[in-house]
């Protein structure tokens, strides 16, 4: 019922009774679980942040994995990703597993933002994020060696996992209030490289060239400017 309404100032829309009905149990078999409907609501607010329909970057790696394979460019596979990652949020995606997968990442991001509403709920946020946070920092060393990059030092991975993941919900909650993402056709006389842009895809590329540099260049050389535009 939450993955088809979605959140409502958190969960208090999802009423027992409803529930109940749903599902053909009686009131005396929910309230042999549940003291009340607040334990109800706050078990199904943290039900909620732990399901995973599938691994946190397995989207991001199903993106890229066949570009990489073919030697596509590293902007290539920013754009890739990056759009992976739009669509992701986009709950009228025309594919209803995606859109599944959509609703459910919104609502636990939603419910996330009110982890203060209970212990039980903050601690399952925090587990989320830290796996979420295991997951795509394996991915992004993956990418590191496959495109010949090292961090910036003093940086690490775990720096850039956690810059990318605050960018990333932002405009994820950015779709939740219905914002367009933005998107850019550069051609060749633009600043920008030539092609079709996200602004979350430039973004992206911008915390690459900030935090990495090519594996042979010492960390006192210059800030590479393009480091993942090669071939």
């Amino acid at each position: 019922m939450l993955m088809e309404r979605g959140v409502s100032a958190g969960v208090q829309h999802i009423r027992l009774q409803d529930v109940l009905r749903r599902a053909g149990l009686t009131t005396g078999a929910a309230y042999r679980l549940w003291a009340d409907q607040n334990d109800y609501q706050r078990d199904l607010a943290v039900a909620m942040v732990r399901l995973r329909l599938s691994g946190p970057s397995d989207y991001a790696r199903a993106a890229v994995e066949a570009l990489i394979a073919e030697g596509a460019s590293g902007d290539d596979v920013i754009r890739a990703a990056a759009d992976a990652h739009v669509r992701g949020t986009a709950v009228d995606a025309d594919n209803p597993t995606d859109a599944l997968e959509a609703q459910q990442f919104l609502i636990s991001l939603a419910l996330r933002t009110t982890a203060q509403t209970w212990p039980e709920l903050t601690d399952a946020s925090r587990a989320r994020h830290r796996e979420s946070t295991a997951s795509f920092a394996e991915f992004y060393a993956y990418l590191m060696q496959a495109y010949g990059m090292r961090m910036k030092s003093p940086l690490t991975v775990a720096d850039f996992t956690e810059a990318m993941a605050a960018m990333g919900e932002g405009f994820a909650i950015r779709a939740l209030e219905g914002i367009e993402h933005p998107r850019y056709e550069a051609s060749e006389t633009d600043d920008i490289p030539a092609g079709s842009w996200s602004l979350f895809a430039l973004g992206v590329r911008a915390l690459v060239n900030e935090f990495m540099v090519a594996a042979d260049e010492h960390a006192s050389d210059e800030p590479a400017r393009d480091a993942m535009s090669a071939d």
